[in-house]
């Protein structure tokens, strides 16, 4: 533990102090949430992302620790552990230079050069290296015995290289700069599996594709991943460009074991023996390495981009407390409808068939009316998938009909749904309701509050990922169940209208300790402050002080419970109170009185003065709502489908999804179009998220429609010229230069309930203009005509780079 504080201290740029505070707090049981809103004097401020790190690292240094310990272990038992191997097995910074350090002690099944060494063997390759002026074949015969199986000088001479590779290939010095030489230099290629071409169409990309393994994308390394678990492709990490691109590899092995050839009797076996060691030994366990190595990268920054868009659409804006109807759309089975109160409760439910086959649009919207005007709804939310426009028509002629209702009307997503209907606490919530009017009430609520609805969704299951379904499921999980507990307590959740979906995710609480809040709440009426928390079953004072600051009661008996200000801090606020002379709820919002008040004059041992400067600023406004004013996109008239786009178009929309390579958005066809990073604005765009984010407002241009592979090329660049047009006007393609033109959109649409599937699947390889630098033979380097270099020449390349190489890779 002492080595891994200063460390993370570094890692994360602050003070040692800080760090061992929060992991003090966190290993005593402090959530994220807590530990950033009510101990930043503990922590010195450190916020929930940089907490989030912390918490992340310390799991890995921690892991690596225990690791460490029992190779240090294993290796005194076998009794090889030398002063100078613990020192470097103690200093390794990484699970893999741990692993490279101890694969020449890591038991293991007999090889080659064991069996070798048992047959006495190993003097003859300790010779031959040492001594290249012997003659390999009359060393070999002293040691033919044909009963340790060493039958003829071959054999002997095979044995004494076997050891000799393996040896070269368990340096774990040379296995390191190997390791990062072949990341900075090798090739991924990838091709097609003969007779896959149809069945993997949609890879059609990576078809003969290559580029550096360095600079892969992650949603193109994911791609290719697929292809290969699918069957359609090959993945071959080639060591790098030209003709013979293993050769300054092979250099760096000749320099490391002392391989020259200088024409004397033992240096041309010496030199196949390195041969044999890079491409069997070294390079069959490196593209495994690397190839792991790039998968981790890719599925990282996937869920990454999956958690930020994640984040956006939970904390979208909320519609509020209004009567709401949810329309499910559907044309032979139907319109399910469902009338939701202030409070989410359902008031009635219905089933309409506007459409084909029945046809009954009069009749609908005069069901509709009926039930607006009868439960005084202010709010109609029509759900994005199969017939949302023809359902949205309706609810507009509904509203041209009856402006008296003065109803609004909306189209949000309704992705992850029909997972909530067939869920097991929706069959609890709503037992009364068949599973396909569960979803109708899903998307009346989530408009009125998208959080408090969509925790009742497993994370995965709302879509707004890249490749979901292809990265690590237990770091997805981790992570995404981390966004959706920081988005709640950012908020806050009211005590006595919260779900138990919503209140599991506070901090402190359980789903089982929600539960039990849950029927406390029934069995006694509304809670009326925070204290009475205390007498829930099971839910001790550790729990209680995790959890009472982001809980709140509105209209109770203390004012401060309807605000984040922490029970503790109540005798902060009382000598506040005392101080000014006035009462809680005079106080409370008056902005001029709290402006004039000193922190430092109420900071005591236990709350300093960042503690009292969030207590006022709270006051000022109490359970403020961090999510954004509720606003909508309108849809142009007459753009309904994918056939009504033309080139050219200017059109509201809502980003969906974010990812590496752009943004996609809705503008109302069922069918998102891809806004390509190059196009998302006038200046070079390094991250996508520093300029859109799911669920924001925007303008586009239609620049390219493909109906027969279902995308749309849009740009947020409005004097972008669109595809095949000449003139004036912007050309189209990347600021850096690189042809952009190929933008489209791959999006996976929706399935039959509209809930978006995998966005990743449906794209398959495609990615739009950013191809990489080559794709096929064309873009290999001609490389050296000049036919193999001899190992004098590979190891004269490589000797100058040699210890920087050798530096660098400890340090990895």
């Amino acid at each position: 533990m002492a080595s891994i504080i200063p460390l993370l201290a570094q890692e994360l740029n602050c003070a040692s102090a800080q760090v061992q505070a929060a992991v003090t707090l966190l290993d005593d049981g402090a959530t994220v949430p807590f530990i950033a809103r009510y101990r930043k004097e503990a922590t010195g401020g450190l916020d929930d992302d940089q907490l989030r790190q912390l918490a992340q690292r310390l799991v890995y240094l921690r892991e690596l620790e225990e690791r460490r310990a029992m190779v240090l272990a294993s290796i005194d038992e076998q009794g090889k552990l030398s002063d100078a191997l613990r020192a470097e097995i103690e200093a390794a910074e990484t699970k893999q230079r741990l692993e490279d350090l101890y694969l020449p002690y890591k038991p293991k099944r007999r090889t080659k050069a064991q069996i070798a060494r048992e047959a006495g063997l190993e003097p003859l390759a300790d010779r031959l290296l040492a001594e290249p002026t012997l003659v390999p074949e009359a060393q070999a015969q002293a040691f033919i015995d044909a009963g340790k199986g060493v039958a003829d000088v071959g054999a002997a001479l095979e044995g004494a290289r076997q050891i000799l590779m393996e040896r070269f290939a368990e340096d774990a010095e040379l296995a390191g700069v190997l390791r990062e030489r072949l990341w900075e230099q090798g090739i991924l290629v990838a091709r097609v599996i003969e007779g896959k071409e149809q069945e993997g169409a949609k890879f059609a990309d990576y078809f003969d594709y290559r580029e550096p393994i360095a600079k892969l994308p992650s949603h193109r390394a994911l791609a290719l991943f697929r292809g290969r678990n699918q069957g359609i492709l090959t993945l071959e990490l080639l060591a790098g460009e030209g003709e013979e691109p293993d050769r300054p590899h092979r250099g760096l092995i000749a320099q490391r074991v002392g391989v020259r050839d200088q024409g004397r009797p033992g240096d041309a076996w010496l030199v196949e023996t390195v041969r044999k060691a890079w491409r069997i030994k070294l390079m069959t366990r490196l593209d495994l390495d690397l190839k792991h190595r790039l998968l981790e990268a890719a599925e990282a920054e996937a869920i990454r981009v999956f958690a930020k868009n994640l984040k956006a659409l939970l904390l979208a804006a909320p519609a509020g407390r209004l009567p709401t109807i949810g329309l499910d759309p559907g044309l032979r089975t139907g319109v399910k409808v469902a009338v939701v109160d202030a409070t989410g409760r359902v008031v009635a439910t219905a089933t309409l068939y506007p459409h084909a086959p029945k046809h009954q649009w009069d009749a609908s919207i005069a069901a509709l009316a009926e039930l607006a005007r009868a439960h005084g709804v202010k709010l109609i939310s029509i759900g994005n998938g199969t017939a949302s426009r023809e359902t949205d028509k309706l609810a507009r002629e509904l509203i041209r009909r009856h402006p008296e209702l003065g109803l609004q009307s909306l189209v949000v997503s309704e992705a992850g749904a029909s997972v909530y209907s067939a869920s097991e606490y929706a069959s609890r919530e709503l037992p009364e309701l068949d599973v396909s009017l569960r979803g109708a009430v899903s998307i009346a609520r989530r408009l009125q509050d998208p959080l408090a609805e969509l925790v009742k969704i497993e994370p995965k299951a709302i879509g707004v990922g890249q490749y979901q379904h292809d990265v690590n499921q237990g770091g997805l999980a981790r992570s995404l169940d981390a966004v959706v507990e920081d988005c709640v307590n950012a908020v806050g959740v009211d005590l006595n209208t919260a779900s138990v979906p919503l209140l599991a995710q506070v901090s402190g609480l359980s789903a089982t300790l929600a539960e039990h809040v849950v029927q406390f709440r029934e069995e006694h009426g509304a809670f009326r402050n925070r204290a009475q928390l205390k007498k829930v079953p099971r839910l001790g004072a550790k729990t209680f002080q995790q959890c009472a600051g982001f809980l709140r009661i509105n209209d109770g008996d203390e004012p401060l419970d309807a605000s984040a200000v922490h029970p503790e801090a109540y005798p902060v606020v009382r000598r506040i109170l005392g101080q000014v002379g006035r009462d809680i709820r005079a106080l409370i919002g008056d902005r001029s009185a709290l402006s004039r008040l000193s922190p430092a004059q109420f900071a005591d041992e236990r709350f300093g003065e960042p503690t009292v400067r969030d207590i006022i600023a709270e006051l000022e406004k109490p359970g403020r709502d961090p999510r954004p004013e509720f606003k909508t996109a309108s849809f142009m008239e007459g753009v309904e489908t994918l056939a009504d786009l033309r080139p050219g178009m200017v059109l509201e929309g809502t980003v969906t999804n974010v990812t590496n390579f752009g943004a996609f958005v809705d503008v109302g066809v069922h069918q998102d179009g891809l806004v390509h990073i190059s196009r998302l604005a006038d200046r070079f765009v390094r991250d996508p998220y520093e300029v859109v984010s799911t669920g924001q407002l925007v303008k586009v241009k239609v620049l390219e429609v493909d109906l027969a592979r279902k995308r749309v090329a849009l740009s947020m660049r409005l004097d972008d010229v669109p595809e095949g047009e000449a003139g004036a006007g912007r050309a189209v393609g990347r600021p850096d230069g690189r042809d952009g033109r190929r933008a489209g959109s791959g999006a996976g649409g929706r399935g039959p309930t509209g809930a978006r599937s995998d966005q990743g699947s449906d794209r398959g390889a495609y990615q739009g203009s950013d191809r990489g630098p080559s794709r096929g033979k064309s873009g290999a380097k001609s490389g050296s005509k000049s036919g193999p270099k001899s190992a004098r020449e590979e190891s004269g390349a490589a000797g100058g780079a040699m210890a920087e190489a050798f530096a660098k890779a400890r340090r990895r």
